[in-house]
């Protein structure tokens, strides 16, 4: 089942005509009322009437509905909402009456904040249908007291609602609810200027990319922004007023991206995604503002690459259990290590494929999304989870992988990772958030598919070379995840 918002008018009257008329294809069949407004009285006597040449007399309804716009304080241009709820196509094959619709209507209303009950004078609001498979839902966004309910994020407040709906129904749902784990897409004025300038990513994403490798592999703040100044990004920070020696936040650039004036383009972290800030960065880590610098380990030999690599897989396996064992008992001790996998994985993909933005970074990237916590949240550290930060660390600091030994132990903790993957998704699923369900179901087949023996994950190590999977494509902004 899904809601859809659809646009807010001006006039009520229209809107009944094109529900109670015959549609743009004569797919309006039995139009009739289902459910309204408490104190609105029976709906016999709401539906509208036909008059004796056949055509319906909308003006009783129509003054109902408008009454207390017309009677509220300075009411909106547009106080007419409009929105429909339908069901998904394996779940048209069964028989709803107009009784069990009214009952889903007001659930989903009442949970979204339309509907209220009979002593709250709140808005008034109708539900037709004319379909099987489909109600529609009008109200005004005036209440009966005189004030405006504007119903600010109606959409995602509609969107859950009607999945909590949906799910006690046992429906299929069909497009869950957003959960805030997406980061922050490009703005079209980004992706127009990447394509005119011919990069195959925006600068945003490249400078995403930098942030989280820098952040896998470092151990403290200023190990982080040296790791970032070594791999060409440009870096700002920003002090304290109290106390100037205090680095409260930073930003980065790209050398090649600047303004009309010369100046480099900057992006907090934040603008980057809602857990790169540094207080969050510092709560990952595990480290208070003062910390001392860490200065990056020597290049490892490929004997100590194996060993590093093996010890990775097996922390890789404890921390799938822990996940498995904590799901119900401690979500956010599961929820730390996850985070702090989505390091490892990202530390391992720099590690095999470089600079070249391959199929085990592509993977990090999924997996980094079923990893987050919600709205930008960073878990509390736990001892597993340090122990995964420390092998991403560990597998930062060894260099690129090149000969086969190294390779065999890469592709076997390939596999351990989309264990692990198989596992979040479980965990997903049971906290009912499914988007990030999804992505971990993703990571794992990309991984599994990057592990593949009949595709090594290296090959002979040429030159790195920029070949990033576009971001831009024809100029328009890719949609958001919901």
């Amino acid at each position: 089942m899904i809601t859809r918002v659809h646009r807010r008018g001006s006039r009520v009257g229209g809107l009944l005509r094109y529900l109670w008329g015959p549609g743009r294809a004569e797919e309006h069949v039995n139009p009739r009322l289902v459910a309204a407004w408490d104190g609105a009285g029976e709906l016999k006597t709401l539906e509208p009437p036909v008059t004796v040449n056949g055509k319906r007399d909308y003006r009783a309804l129509t003054a109902l509905l408008e009454e207390p716009v017309r009677a509220g304080h300075r009411p909106p241009n547009k106080p007419v909402w409009h929105a429909s709820m339908r069901l998904a196509p394996e779940d048209r094959d069964r028989v709803y009456t107009d009784a069990m619709w009214a009952r889903m209507v007001r659930e989903m209303l009442t949970e979204a904040g339309v509907a209220t009950a009979v002593d709250d004078p709140g808005l008034r609001w109708i539900a037709m249908r004319h379909g099987d498979d489909h109600v529609h839902i009008v109200a005004t966004l005036v209440r009966e007291d005189g004030r405006t309910n504007w119903l600010r994020n109606d959409y995602p407040l509609c969107v859950q609602a009607t999945d909590n709906v949906a799910r006690r129904y046992g429906l299929r749902r069909h497009v869950p609810p957003a959960d805030r784990t997406a980061h922050r897409r490009p703005h079209p004025v980004e992706v127009g200027k990447a394509r005119r300038t011919g990069r195959s990513q925006t600068p945003r994403d490249e400078l995403r990319r930098k942030v989280r490798t820098a952040v896998a592999g470092a151990a403290d703040e200023d190990e982080f922004f040296a790791r970032l100044r070594d791999a060409g990004v440009l870096v700002r920070l920003r002090h304290s007023a109290t106390n100037p020696d205090q680095v409260t936040g930073y930003a980065v650039a790209l050398p090649g991206n600047r303004a009309a004036d010369g100046s480099p383009i900057y992006f907090s972290g934040g603008r980057l995604a809602p857990d790169l800030t540094l207080p969050k960065l510092r709560q990952r880590w595990g480290t208070a503002p003062s910390a001392n610098m860490s200065s990056p380990g020597p290049r490892f030999s490929r004997a100590e690459r194996v060993e590093a690599l093996h010890q990775a897989a097996t922390a890789t396996q404890a921390a799938a259990e822990d996940i498995r064992r904590g799901a119900n008992t401690a979500p956010h001790q599961a929820q730390a290590t996850a985070q702090a996998t989505a390091d490892l994985l990202t530390s391992l993909a720099y590690a095999v494929e470089g600079e070249r933005r391959g199929p085990l970074h592509r993977a990090a990237e999924v997996f980094d999304r079923a990893a987050r916590d919600l709205y930008g949240r960073v878990a509390r550290a736990t001892s597993r989870s340090q122990q995964m930060r420390a092998m991403a660390r560990l597998v930062a600091l060894m260099g690129r992988i090149s000969g086969d030994d190294d390779t065999i132990a890469a592709l076997a903790l390939v596999l351990d990772l989309a264990r692990l993957a198989d596992t979040l998704e479980e965990l997903r699923t049971a906290q009912q958030r499914l988007h990030q369900a999804e992505a971990a179901r993703a990571a794992a087949a990309a991984l599994r598919a990057a592990a593949d023996v009949g595709r090594p994950v290296v090959t002979a190590p040429p030159i790195p070379t920029a070949t990033a999977e576009p971001t831009v494509d024809g100029g328009r902004r890719v949609p958001r995840g919901r």
